[in-house]
């Protein structure tokens, strides 16, 4: 199986999700957000492909990374690879976020169609979802481009059949206000 990506694995993200991070950035994305900080990766025939046990093997060598951020790009347009390249980070004792263009609720209807998405979605701890919006872009935010962007608990999500907000380092995302909040203070 081939992957097709934008570069090489990026070592020791500390902006990319929690903790010291590997991203995989995926090639390919339809959403062309305007303002997107990765326009380079929209090409769907751009990059390079890869196969899967090269991505594994370099799985297999990390060292010293809390968990793998696949981010593009949109991984969602190529869910059986990622499903199968995050299934083996949960083996390594490493944690999954994933950005994507999609909302929560649209890659569950999406899923009904290709299933490989449900799979994918089933191998993410922390999901970053929804289209990057330079209106509602702001430095402040964390781990996320714009405020209508939300970080989602996948597996409290999917178990209780609804979307549940993700307490990241102490701080809850607030999707109502689309705002970090904790106690009262905003970081």
């Amino acid at each position: 199986m081939k992957i097709r990506l934008a570069s090489d694995l990026q070592l020791d993200s500390v902006v990319d999700g929690t903790g010291i991070r590997t991203v995989i950035w995926t090639q390919g994305c339809g959403h062309h957000c305007p303002g997107c900080h990765n326009p380079q990766t929209h090409d769907f025939e751009g990059g390079f492909e890869v196969d899967v046990d090269e991505v594994l093997e370099e799985i297999e060598g990390l060292e010293s990374q809390t968990g793998v951020t696949f981010s593009g790009g949109d991984p969602f347009y190529q869910p059986e690879a990622c499903a199968v390249i995050a299934k083996h980070v949960h083996k390594n004792k490493m944690n999954v976020w994933c950005y994507t263009g999609f909302t929560y609720e649209e890659l569950l209807s999406m899923s009904k169609k290709n299933p490989a998405i449900m799979d994918f979605l089933n191998q993410i701890d922390i999901l970053v979802d929804g289209l990057f919006i330079m209106a509602k872009h702001s430095y402040n935010l964390k781990f996320r481009g714009s405020s209508n962007q939300r970080i989602i608990d996948v597996k409290k999500s999917l178990k209780d059949k609804k979307v549940v907000i993700a307490m990241v380092d102490d701080v809850e995302a607030d999707s109502n206000r689309g705002r970090y909040e904790k106690k009262g203070l905003y970081v």
